[in-house]
Formats: C-alpha cells, sequence, structure tokens
C-alpha cells in the first residue's frame, strides 16, 4: 500500500504515525467527539414560565414592623395585594376607587406572589413584590371577560448580539432568559416560546433567522405549531469593561425580517443588565401589539400549506348533496365590505360603546372586536354596505374626527368646543 493510499484511511494514518503523535491525535479526536456530544447535551435551555393570562401588576412596595419577622412578612403581603388591587382597578377602569374587598376575598383572587426584592429584620419587613390576579377569578369582578383576542401563534426566536457575535438558543443567554421570564398571558400577542433544549439550538439558531426559504420554514413552523415567526433582537455595546452598557433592542418578524421598530436602554453595569433585558422584552412586546392593531403584523400567506380543492371531487359532492327537486329562490346578498377600524378603549366601558355606537350606521352589518388592547388601541372589524366615504361620514356624524387609509380607519373622539365668552 502507497503511502497516498494511507492518508486515505485513518487507521492506516494513525499507525504511521509516533507513538506521542498518536496520543495527541486520540485527545483531538476525543475533544471533537466532546465538543459534538455538548452540541445536543447539557442544561443550555430555560423553561418558559406558565403564560395562563394572570393580571399582573409590578413595583408593589412594601415597609412594615411587627413583634417578629414572621408577623411583617405576613402583613407586608396582605398590604401588597391590598394595594396591587386597587392598582389593578385604576389600570383596568382609568381611575375611581377600587370596590372594598376584605382581605379573604382579595387572597381567593390572588394566584401568586413574585418577590423582586425583599429584606427581613427581626421587627421589620421592607420588600418590592409582584402580585399576580387569576384572570377566571377578577375578570368578573374587573367587567374584563376572561377571553382575550390574540394574534395567532408566533414563534419567537431571541437573538442577541453582544462582543461582534450573534447568539439565539445555541446556549443559554440573558436575552433568552428575559424571554422565558416574560409573562406573555396578558399580551395581545399569541407567542409561542421553547425551551432551547434538544433539537432547538440547531433548528432555532441564529442563522436561521436570516434564512429566506420558505419551504424550510413552512416545516418549521409545523414543528413548533406555529402560524409565522417573531426575531426580538438585542444589541449590547459596553462603554468599557464593567462599565455602562447601552442596549439597542429591535422587533422585527417573518422570514423576510421585516422591521417593526426599536428602542434604546441603557444599564449602569453587567449588574443591571437582567433588568434592562427584562424592560427590553417588554418594550418589544408593546412594539409588536402595535403593529398588531394597525395590520403590519399578519402572518404571511406563503407559509400557509393549502390542499387544492379536486374539482371532480367537488362536482360529485354537489350532485349527491343536490335535492330532488330543484326550487328557484332568490339570490340575497349577505355580505358586506370589511373595513378595519382602530379606536381608542382606554377602558373595558369604551369596547361596548364603540362597538354600539358604529353597529348604528346605516349599513353596517356586524362590528365586533377582533383586537384587544386595554389602555390603547383596539381593532374593531366592520362589514359595511356602502364605501369608505360613506362609513367615513356616518363616523362623522357620531362625533368621531376620522382618517381612512385604504379599508382602515382611524377614529377618535372630537373634543367638545369651549363655550363662547
Amino acid at each position: 500500500m502507497s503511502l497516498s493510499q494511507s492518508l486515505t484511511r485513518p487507521a492506516a494514518l494513525v499507525r504511521l504515525l509516533s507513538r506521542p503523535v498518536q496520543i495527541l491525535f486520540a485527545i483531538a479526536l476525543g475533544l471533537a467527539a466532546a465538543a459534538l456530544f455538548a452540541q445536543m447535551e447539557g442544561e443550555r435551555g430555560v423553561p418558559p414560565i406558565a403564560s395562563g393570562g394572570d393580571f399582573e401588576v409590578r413595583g408593589v412596595k412594601v415597609d412594615v414592623f411587627a413583634k417578629d419577622a414572621d408577623t411583617a412578612r405576613y402583613t407586608g403581603w396582605r398590604m401588597a395585594q391590598r394595594q396591587a388591587w386597587r392598582m389593578l382597578w385604576t389600570r383596568t377602569h382609568g381611575g375611581g376607587g377600587a370596590p372594598a374587598l376584605s382581605d379573604s376575598q382579595i387572597e381567593a383572587m390572588v394566584s401568586g406572589i413574585e418577590i423582586d426584592y425583599e429584606q427581613a429584620g427581626p421587627t421589620r419587613y421592607v420588600a418590592t413584590l409582584g402580585i399576580l390576579f387569576d384572570r377566571a377569578r377578577t375578570g368578573a369582578l374587573l367587567g374584563v371577560s376572561g377571553n382575550v383576542m390574540r394574534s395567532p401563534p408566533l414563534l419567537v426566536i431571541p437573538v442577541l448580539w453582544d462582543g461582534g457575535s450573534a447568539v439565539s438558543y445555541e446556549r443559554t443567554n440573558e436575552w433568552q432568559k428575559a424571554w422565558a421570564r416574560y409573562r406573555t398571558g396578558d399580551s395581545a400577542i399569541d407567542y409561542v416560546r421553547v425551551a432551547g433544549s434538544i433539537a432547538d439550538p440547531i433548528l432555532l439558531n441564529a442563522g436561521q433567522t436570516g434564512r429566506r426559504g420558505r419551504l424550510w420554514w413552512r416545516v418549521l413552523l409545523d414543528q413548533y405549531g406555529a402560524a409565522d415567526v417573531v426575531i426580538p433582537i438585542a444589541r449590547l455595546d459596553r462603554a468599557y469593561p464593567g462599565g455602562p452598557v447601552t442596549g439597542t433592542f429591535t422587533a422585527r418578524y417573518g422570514p423576510d425580517n421585516s422591521l417593526i421598530g426599536s428602542v434604546t436602554l441603557r444599564a449602569s453595569n453587567d449588574s443591571g443588565l437582567p433588568k434592562m433585558m427584562d424592560e427590553g422584552a417588554r418594550r418589544i412586546d408593546e412594539l409588536y401589539i402595535r403593529a398588531l392593531n394597525d395590520g403590519r403584523l399578519r402572518p404571511d400567506p406563503s407559509l400557509i400549506i393549502e390542499e387544492p380543492v379536486d374539482p371532480a371531487a367537488l362536482e360529485i359532492e354537489n350532485a349527491v348533496e343536490a335535492p330532488v327537486e330543484a326550487v328557484e329562490l332568490p339570490s340575497v346578498v349577505t355580505t358586506g365590505t370589511s373595513f378595519s377600524i382602530q379606536f381608542d378603549t382606554p377602558d373595558v366601558g369604551s369596547i361596548g360603546a364603540g362597538e354600539s355606537t358604529v353597529r348604528s350606521i346605516p349599513g353596517v352589518r356586524a362590528a365586533n372586536t377582533s383586537s384587544l388592547a386595554l389602555g390603547g388601541t383596539s381593532v374593531m372589524q366592520v362589514s359595511f354596505d356602502g364605501t369608505a366615504d360613506m362609513l367615513r361620514a356616518g363616523l362623522q356624524a357620531r362625533g368621531y374626527s376620522v382618517a381612512v387609509s385604504g379599508t382602515t380607519l382611524r377614529i377618535t373622539r372630537r373634543q367638545a368646543s369651549p363655550p363662547p365668552q
């Protein structure tokens, strides 16, 4: 066997090497195998928290003195629950006094308490807490339905740029942790989050976000039960090691990596990085909700796999279901032109009031809120027999200022004119 032939066979190549080189070669092969094994194994994933849609009130501060530490903590938690109930009522109703409830009634609605900061002494308890209220038990009292209108399921691939390299689920990072911690149940976006374990680091890596081919995206989204993909990106810039960190957070979506918007935040040092990441995830969620309300965040039709209808099978089905004696009936048009109306919903009552006002316009067949955002801008789908100008005239006659863009209308209540002096 010639030397050129032996080099094509690994075993023969090892025999030609000296003993020390053989040992080094074996070590290199072992390290390569270990690296390949580490890509598939290990605790790299961060499981996302539950997203059942609970109402969340963050930043409740308490400072309580009592006879002992346990009594101080228990009293502080009860005080925080009462404060959180008043804050939640103000947030959903825009003001006014919250109904007076006993501590036992409030505790029956609380589903959990998160401790953001805590210091306990022999007779004092100081803490910053987050209170979670069960939506099913609290929604009726607040006047909010237990069901929330949400977007189609969207797969989340968070990408972190740090030190000139991008990483997603390839290894555990602070941006992935922030999205795992973020409570998405009360968001209008139906996020599909993964733990980043097993095959996730291979399928959902940073390089996947740059692909444009629809075929692979279809297979990937079907694997995770999603209709489209959102790509929140965090880019970190450090002034110097251990110094201030500037984070640029960008919201993108779809296989074409379309831009939604971006925000910039700042942390004084690396210890403030988790808090900045949590705030970045919240800001990104707000950008996605705004894009959903104004129609920019829509699933890509090219990602939907539709089975074509066989014309022959359709003819057979119609022949089987056809009556023996055909009776000619007058044709009735049951559909109108579909319009999207964006309107402000500062509280629960504004939703029903807006729908009732639109339904009172002649020619409106149906008006239903399709995307609900309390405290923001909701979207109403309207079926109307007429043109956009006719619908605008009807809305203006009922006290609205109307801006029209195609089949999308943005309405706001006109301010009352001051009385003449």
